[in-house]
């Protein structure tokens, strides 16, 4: 199958690498209206640039958007209604309003849509693939050093949204209630938040978000009767610890556990660091969007699932700023 890039700025330029780097998509060409950003792929690419969108769409099945997050919809839209299957970057698009629009559109020209979740695809994340998880806990912490590129969306919706999106996905309930605070430091719109997302079985997610730290970190800590989960999203690993009690079927080898007593008697840890293999998490993604289309089958990271991050998203927003007004208004007292 064809596929076409729209926008070819820093992330679009590693789309481009990786579209190039697997054997199912075929790169036609690319749209990227800033004369400097399309001189740089076709120089580093060898990538044909289309100044035509409609003419690039008349070229391909599908379409991989990669543009500012203001763009989405637009282009998005102009794709859907022209055929075509659309791989979106997160978040999906700028307002929730905007995503329901695209589900509506996908539905009715019978397109795949597959949003750019990244790190479902991480080894780290995929090293929990087979088990049975009920998280009852989640921590998550993710912070980066302070980059201009990234400051026309807050950091809910640059970096927060990648855990918002992981939450969902493992926590089967309706959000119930959301708590949240930030400070824009040095961009106008929120540089470092926490927000405490509960849900309607009694799960909690606390999570804090940063583009102005010190260093880097992608960590995440999952807590459920009997496991305890740690995830580097950076190293790319996973630990993965169980509890036993005495009288438990199917008890691992001795030689792997680490006994302990309770008011409740003996019970043992067993820790499990599972195997992860090196992987381009976009370019496996952008593969199981061709896996998608071709086997007729649900994207891994679905058009609702981009729209249900996005929405709680905008809620932890619309907490943030319900925060900063109490705080004004005791100020001016």
């Amino acid at each position: 199958m064809r596929i076409a890039l729209l926008g070819a700025g820093h992330l679009g330029k590693i789309h481009l690498k990786c579209i190039q780097a697997t054997s199912c998509w075929e790169l036609a060409g690319f749209y990227e209206p800033d004369d400097k950003n399309a001189q740089s792929a076709e120089e580093q690419f060898g990538a044909k640039r289309f100044t035509s969108l409609e003419k690039l769409l008349q070229e391909v099945d599908a379409v991989d958007i990669v543009t500012p997050t203001p763009t989405h919809y637009k282009l998005a839209a102009q794709a859907m209604k022209a055929g075509k299957h659309v791989f979106i970057e997160k978040p999906v698009t700028q307002t929730v309003a905007e995503s329901e629009k695209l589900l509506q559109l996908a539905e009715k020209h019978g397109v795949k849509v597959q949003v750019g979740h990244v790190e479902r695809f991480n080894p780290a994340f995929t090293a929990l693939h087979g088990m049975t998880l009920n998280p009852m806990f989640i921590e998550g912490h993710r912070l980066a050093v302070f980059q201009p590129r990234g400051t026309d969306v807050s950091v809910i919706l640059d970096l927060m949204i990648h855990d918002l999106d992981l939450i969902l996905h493992l926590i089967k309930s309706p959000v119930s209630k959301v708590s949240a605070s930030g400070v824009a430091v040095l961009s106008h719109t929120p540089d470092i938040a926490n927000a405490r997302v509960e849900f309607a079985n009694g799960a909690v997610a606390n999570l804090t978000a940063s583009r102005i730290s010190l260093k880097q970190m992608r960590k995440m800590r999952i807590f459920q009767p009997d496991h305890y989960l740690s995830l580097d999203f950076l190293d790319k690993n996973a630990q993965i610890v169980r509890l036993f009690e005495q009288d438990a079927q199917n008890l691992p080898p001795q030689d792997q556990l680490m006994e302990f007593d309770t008011s409740k008697g003996k019970k043992w840890l067993q820790l499990q660091m599972p195997e992860t293999a090196p992987v381009n998490a976009i370019q496996r993604e952008l593969e199981t969007f061709y896996d998608a289309i071709a086997q007729n089958t649900e994207p891994v990271v679905t058009l609702k699932d981009g729209a249900g991050a996005l929405k709680l998203a905008h809620r932890i927003l619309k907490e943030i700023g319900k925060a900063e007004k109490q705080y004004l208004g005791k100020e001016g007292r």
